[in-house]
């Protein structure tokens, strides 16, 4: 049997594909558009044929994230809290605290010893302390994304960033450049200012090991590392952490299909038609 779970972000979509075994068949991440109906089945439709498969060969469908009611051939909608806690449960099933630091909101999730979701924080009120967050500032100091990390390792210390509004943080760190401080030295403040709210934030379900931080922003080490130091204990990174919340939903698909024998695989095949 073969399982799909779609995760669609606020800025990034994310498809996988499992096996009965819950091997990943295939998986792909693009960034989210408009059209989420439209998107949705064009990045299913990707997904699958990277996999060698079509749409008939899914037995359950799971959507999730924001965007999850905009996918009309999905079996069932679940949401990114427990998907994210499923994913990553798979990986590391000793964990007890996720830390998801998504486009434009950042949740803490604390999990049971049966590995079920016990409590959650969340922040979706503004992009402080998110993807969003990093990307602009990185734009502001003309620096790439993708380099954040390795510039922040050269620090020698950090300018502190008081603001974490993205609007204030951005004109506070055009004054710091004006100053002359490095740029090494204020992308480890944003490190340090970022993993600072989150991990407040997060203190309030009881941090305990072990701890996970996924995300797009989980692929910055500098920033993993700032949560460390402050969490401090290990802090443990998926070897993708931009899929687990789709990889969760992919696996919550295999148990709801075993409950659910019958499908309506004619609805999902009309939808699919249609948007074809």
């Amino acid at each position: 049997m073969l399982f799909a779970g779609l995760d669609i972000g606020s800025t990034m979509t994310k498809a996988v594909i499992v096996d009965g075994n819950e091997k990943i068949l295939a998986a792909l991440v693009g960034p989210t558009g408009a059209e989420h109906r439209h998107l949705a089945f064009q990045v299913m439709d990707e997904t699958v044929r990277k996999a060698g498969l079509s749409f008939e060969a899914l037995d359950f469908i799971v959507a999730t994230g924001y965007g999850r009611i905009n996918v009309p051939f999905a079996d069932k909608q679940v949401t990114e809290i427990t998907c994210h806690a499923r994913g990553i449960r798979a990986i590391f099933p000793g964990t007890r605290i996720i830390i998801d630091i998504g486009g434009q909101d950042s949740k803490g999730i604390k999990l049971n010893d049966a590995g079920t979701v016990a409590n959650f924080v969340m922040n979706d009120k503004c992009a402080a302390g998110t993807g969003r967050f990093l990307e602009v500032i990185s734009e502001t100091l003309g620096i790439r994304l993708s380099d954040l990390a390795l510039i922040s390792a050269e620090a020698e210390g950090f300018v502190k960033i008081s603001n974490m509004c993205t609007v204030f943080a951005e004109h506070e760190v055009t004054s710091r450049l004006a100053e002359g401080a490095r740029i090494a030295e204020i992308v480890a403040g944003l490190h340090e200012a970022i993993a600072g709210r989150v991990v407040n934030m997060v203190r309030h379900l009881g941090i305990e090991k072990d701890v996970v931080v996924t995300g797009g922003p989980a692929k910055n080490a500098g920033l993993v590392k700032a949560i460390a130091d402050k969490v401090g204990l290990p802090v443990w990174v998926p070897p993708e952490p931009f899929i687990t919340g789709a990889l969760g939903a992919a696996l919550l698909g295999k148990g709801f299909a075993k409950r659910n024998a019958t499908r309506n695989q004619t609805r999902r095949m009309e939808s699919v038609t249609f948007f074809a």
